[in-house]
């Protein structure tokens, strides 16, 4: 069992397809590919959130505190079996600082700890320690499977410090139903087949290169959550079926 933890800076950008070929020419001279995205392949990232019956994390989020915190399980294969590894993550935002722990283990290991809190057995310290957060977490909040997000990355890492990095998304897709990583990606997309979402991940500061680009191209933070979309397109769809009905 692997775990991993880190603090860092995230910024997010909505790209149109001029602005991310734009990039795309010049940031070979500065990063260097995941080494799952060498020749511009991409991987897929397939994730359920858990939240409780009436949305409260997502809806916390959305407000915009100092503080925020989210548990979600993610995969790297479409449809997982049951012995594939997984990562069970808690991600908190803390005055605009991301901090995400994780532990790995099998999507089977993981469904059992989830439902009824019995771990995989570990001997590492480490592992025990966030094993206790997400047991502290897991009782604040009575949560359960309520929204399935997958996305296909391109991701990269600066030459010059492996802490910088930059993904892009597409085809971010999301379904309130089915919520399994057992089954394969599909459902509603929320953003355009024209565009990427970038973010921009990094401890410390924004390279000069990259600002320089931005400025060049037109390219503004913006403020975006997957599931947080995800959600209010759930929330307005509702509003929209509603006044159907009573029409």
């Amino acid at each position: 069992m692997a775990i991993n933890t880190f603090a860092r800076k995230e910024i997010k950008f909505l790209l149109n397809m001029e602005q991310y070929e734009g990039l795309m020419e010049v940031i070979d001279q500065y990063m260097n590919p995941d080494k799952y995205c060498v020749d511009g392949k991409e991987y897929g990232v397939y994730n359920i959130y858990y939240d409780t019956f009436d949305d409260f994390l997502i809806r916390e989020s959305l407000a915009k505190p100092y503080y925020k915190e989210k548990i979600r399980l993610r995969s790297y294969y479409s449809p997982a079996n049951p012995d594939d590894t997984v990562f069970l993550e808690i991600k908190k935002k803390i005055g605009g600082v991301v901090a995400k722990r994780r532990v790995t283990m099998t999507l089977e290991e993981a469904d059992n700890y989830l439902k009824t809190r019995q771990k995989p057995s570990s001997n590492k310290y480490i592992t025990q320690q966030v094993f206790t957060e997400l047991d502290a977490f897991l009782s604040n909040y009575y949560v359960k499977p309520k929204q399935y997000i997958s996305y296909q990355r391109r991701a990269f890492f600066g030459k010059d410090n492996n802490d910088f990095r930059l993904t892009f998304d597409r085809l971010i897709t999301e379904r309130r139903d089915n919520l399994t990583l057992s089954e394969p990606s599909y459902g509603s997309q929320i953003i355009g087949a024209d565009q990427r979402l970038m973010e921009v991940k990094v401890s410390d500061s924004v390279p000069d290169w990259l600002i320089a680009m931005l400025s060049e191209l037109k390219i503004y933070k913006t403020s975006f959550s997957k599931y947080g979309k995800a959600y209010q397109s759930f929330i307005y769809n509702k509003i929209f079926e509603n006044r159907s009905v009573n029409v």
